[in-house]
């Protein structure tokens, strides 16, 4: 017999996904695993699940009151790994996280308060912390509103997500290979993990402009071999082991900005190259930007002062990306603007 549990589908930034209260799912984790593989669907086109057959449409959000007293909800996210039927739960998820406010004030673990409501959230992937904050007039959510993030479309009701000590999530250092550059394979690179474990790289080295679209990339067969064996090869550098079967590092081909921005990026996650970039991706590559002696510093357009706003462009648009940093120049904080729609709510069956 089938079993229904209860979840929620929201778009989250420019991600979609399927959102649980952990106390709905098994709590043995391998069982676990397989409802949520199910719940989304085992085959390529998840034909027989909730997914919808693409990295960014195949994610999952667990929420649960937190157990700290500096936060309100614990967050663990899954990547549910199209095809493969498997999961990966190593890296966080900045867009998926944009929903996770209005499902913990939709489902009743935070209270709403009269015009805006502040949800902190501990991330169980890497023992990081993120402050929401979500507009709630009259107590509830409010999902319309002016504003606008590329990779989605119309507009929609802001969500400001505040990153705090989020270098070294994955990698336990914001440099995890203690350079800020090193070679792989005769190439330049740079390793960075500042809430996202990103392998940056100049397009040029790899025979590419920057300015190509994910059809012809991912078109070129010798290219994405080339990039794959790189990124083997940074896992361990990176303190992340063997990675063959996770999906970090994520892998940022990077050039000169082509409108005005900070930087051009053209990202895989990680085989598949990313229509838009990712939120911590685009924290990562932004604090490459600054980073003295990487790969992005050079080519990068940074305004002076502090904080900086970086934007940072991908192939259907950009991504702005606030960097607070310390007296050393260090990056203290990361702000960013995200949008979140509920989707639908009820019972799925597996």
């Amino acid at each position: 017999m089938q079993r229904g549990i209860p979840f929620m589908q929201l778009r989250g930034g420019s991600s979609k996904g399927l959102y649980f209260d952990a106390a709905d799912l098994p709590r043995d984790v391998e069982q676990r695993d397989q409802v949520l593989v199910a719940a989304l669907g085992r085959d390529p086109r998840q034909i027989d699940g909730l997914g919808g057959a693409h990295p960014l449409t195949s994610k999952v959000a667990i929420i649960s009151p937190s157990q700290r007293a500096d936060c309100d909800v614990d967050y663990l996210f899954v990547q549910v790994v199209v095809g493969e039927n498997r999961v990966d739960t190593t890296p966080n998820c900045g867009n998926i996280l944009a929903g996770v406010g209005p499902f913990a004030i939709e489902s009743g673990m935070v209270q709403a308060g009269k015009s805006t409501t502040t949800v902190r959230v501990y991330m169980l992937n890497s023992g990081n912390r993120c402050v929401l904050e979500i507009q709630t007039p009259g107590g509830r959510v409010e999902y319309a509103g002016d504003a606008r993030i590329d990779g989605v479309p119309g507009t929609a009701a802001p969500v400001i997500c505040n990153y705090l000590d989020i270098a070294g999530s994955a990698c336990g250092a914001l440099l995890p290979t203690g350079n800020a550059l090193d070679m792989i394979d005769g190439i330049a690179v740079t390793c960075i993990d500042n809430g996202m474990p990103v392998v940056v790289l100049r397009a040029e080295d790899l025979g590419k402009t920057g300015a190509e679209s994910c059809e012809d990339l991912m078109a070129d067969d010798d290219f994405r071999c080339r990039l794959e064996a790189i990124r083997l090869k940074a896992g361990p550098l990176m303190q992340l082991g063997d990675v063959t079967d996770k999906v970090v590092p994520k892998m940022s081909l990077v050039s000169p900005p082509l409108g005005g921005g900070t930087i051009n990026t053209r990202t895989f996650i990680p085989h598949t190259c990313h229509a838009a970039i990712g939120v911590l991706g685009a924290v990562s590559v932004a604090t490459a930007c600054i980073q003295p002696g990487s790969i992005a510093e050079p080519m990068a357009q940074v305004a002076a002062g502090n904080p900086k706003i970086m934007s940072v462009e991908h192939p259907s648009g950009e991504f702005s990306v606030e960097l607070v940093l310390d007296r050393d120049g260090a990056v203290q904080s990361a702000g960013l603007l995200r949008t979140a729609r509920l989707l639908c709510r009820g019972e799925l069956y597996v």
